[in-house]
């Protein structure tokens, strides 16, 4: 997402666009991957040193109330933060390396609403992790 959009999207949620904030969603939504607040805060840094981890952290909570990233944790206590899309995805989660690896199947997405609808259940949002070993990991072991 380019700066300039980036800003638009802030003002739109009602979100003052500080430099701050824009250099730090910016980082987050042009990594594409799922990220830790302390991982953000070093590529951040990097960019500009004067932004504080409380700065990382307040925005990506700012971000997560407005709609804007989802945070996720896959099991092991760490909250990682993604950009929300209007995609749907669900995560394939190694338990060895920690590697989320995203994947969308639409006839696993029509069964779980045909699953909803056969219990007469109003889905309205739903999460799919699938826990292993991811190739690299499996093959290490053997």
């Amino acid at each position: 997402m380019k700066t300039a959009n980036i800003e638009k999207t802030l003002h739109e949620k009602g979100i003052t666009p500080t430099m701050q904030r824009r250099i730090i969603a910016q980082t987050l939504f042009s990594m594409g991957k799922h990220v830790g607040a302390s991982e953000l805060y070093s590529i951040v840094r990097q960019k500009n040193p004067g932004i504080g981890f409380a700065t990382v952290y307040r925005t990506l909570q700012l971000l997560k109330e407005n709609g804007l990233v989802e945070q996720r944790d896959f099991g092991d206590g760490k909250k990682r933060y993604e950009r929300r899309d209007e995609t749907h995805h669900d995560h394939l989660v190694c338990i060895n390396c920690g590697k989320v690896e995203e994947f969308d199947v639409p006839v696993i997405e029509r069964l779980q609403e045909e699953v909803a609808r056969e219990k007469g259940f109003n889905m309205v949002d739903h999460r799919l992790e699938l826990y292993g070993y991811c190739k690299k990991c499996r093959e290490e072991k053997e």
